[in-house]
Order: structure tokens, then sequence, then C-alpha cells
């Protein structure tokens, strides 16, 4: 439980690599410099890079040894550095930091994204997609489920959603360069599963990993029973068995602005 498992978030590739490319759409030209696909996971996202930026050299960054590996086998970064993205920082100023689902595992957004920002070449781009999906079912469920039936182990009192809402970002870093920010919700429908909610098995490789990782296996098997019969009254199946999922992410770029004080 304490790595990243490749196959597990891999099932719902189309899905997740929609956004990736979406962001990648809104990054605008880039001065010279190396790309860095922060976060990089398996490299799902490197071939889309490479597309829209042939000829630059391509580094990804990554915690993961599981998702470093797989990364690897494919080949399609220049370089791949296991390193935490929240102390990361490369030799020489990149062009582009792309950062997708990666930042809303990383605290301290209003001093995490201007380091990020100072990291880059002048007129960098750093590119950021993050889920924002904390106060809908299929996470708010994990937290209710969790503090009701092991309370011991878990205590939401003073949380906070990890991801703000945009006009906060928007507030933050507007002062800092050229922004581009905007929300989009995604209406995915997953199909049937054989044991279990769809939606659980969309979370599991994710947002549902911190939880079990506090949990016993005989506390797992507890915690996804009542989790999938939550999310069976919050996402009712379709008489084909798909669910209807919509799901919420926010998105922005940011130009480094030779002028700005960072």
């Amino acid at each position: 439980m304490n790595d990243w498992n490749p196959e597990t978030y891999a099932r719902f590739r189309g899905l997740r690599l929609r956004p990736a490319i979406d962001l990648l759409a809104q990054v605008p030209d880039l001065p010279p410099g190396d790309v860095v696909d922060l976060g990089c996971g398996a490299g799902a996202v490197a071939e889309a890079l490479r597309a829209r930026f042939p000829g630059r050299r391509l580094i990804g960054v990554d915690s993961s040894p599981a998702m470093l590996s797989q990364a690897r086998e494919a080949g399609l970064h220049d370089d791949l550095i296991r390193a935490d993205a929240a102390s990361w920082a490369p030799p020489r100023p990149p062009a582009l930091i792309y950062a997708n689902a990666l930042c809303h595992w990383l605290a301290d957004h209003s001093a995490l994204f201007p380091r990020l920002l100072r990291l880059l070449a002048p007129g960098g781009v750093l590119a950021v997609q993050m889920p924002r999906q904390y106060l809908a079912p299929s996470h708010a469920l994990l937290r209710d489920i969790a503090a009701a039936k092991f309370p011991h182990l878990f205590d939401f009192r003073s949380w906070t959603p990890p991801v703000a809402a945009p006009a906060e970002y928007a507030a933050l870093l507007a002062p800092l360069g050229d922004l581009n920010l905007w929300e989009t919700e995604y209406f995915q429908r997953l199909a049937p599963v054989v044991e279990g909610h769809p939606v659980r098995h969309f979370t599991r490789s994710t947002a549902v990993r911190p939880f079990l990782e506090k949990l016993d296996e005989a506390q797992r098997r507890e915690f996804l029973k009542a989790y999938d019969e939550a999310l069976s009254r919050a996402y009712p199946r379709a008489p084909d068995g798909f669910v209807s999922f919509p799901f919420r992410r926010l998105f922005f770029t940011l130009v480094r602005s030779a002028g700005a004080t960072i």
C-alpha cells in the first residue's frame, strides 16, 4: 500500500488522459529549454508532450519507484528522476513544468506554486491540473465512513479541501504572470464491474489509497463494503449497469513574467 499501483491507475487511462490533454492544449509557446513532466507517473502523457514539443529534452520526475519503472519501460522520457515534487529543483531552468494530477497531493499551494514558477526560465510556463472533487459524494463519503467506523484512526474536524476554489488561485497567481485559469466538470460514464461499485474502482487507485493505508485487511473489507453501499445510493446504476459520474477538475497555465516579484 505504500507505493502506487500502475495497473490499477491505468484501468481508466482514457478518462484520466483527457484532462491531461486538455491542459496541454492550453500551454502557450515556450522559450528555449527543457520540458519537465512533474509527477510523470507511468509516462501516460509523455507521448503527447513529445508530439507537442518535438526536439526538446523531456524529463520525468516522480516519487514512485513502481511508476518510474513503467515509465522507464516506455522509454519516452530522456531522463527519469525519483524525487519529491515538493522539494525537487532542476539543474537548469526549464521552459515548461507540466504537473497533471499531482499538486493536490502537495501541501501549501501558496508557497508551492510561486516556488515552481521561480524554477522556470523567463517566459517559461507552469501548467497544472488538479481534481476538485472533495465535496462530491465520491470523496466526501470516504471521510464520513472512515470517521464513523474508525474514529480512533480518522479525525476530520480540522480538515480543509486540498484544492481551493478557483478565485483563491486567481488572487494568488495573477500577480505573478499571464494566468489562464479554468474549471471543467467531466460527465464520465463508468462501465459495469463484476464486484463493487464502478465509482469505487475509479477512486481506489487515488482517493481511496490514504484511507486503506491506515486499515488492516479486515477493516479494509468493512470499509469498502460500506463505501460500495453508499456509492450505490449516491450514483445509482442505469438499467444497462453504467453509472454517470460527474468529476470536477481545476486547471491553470501561468507564464512567468520577467518583471514579476515571485
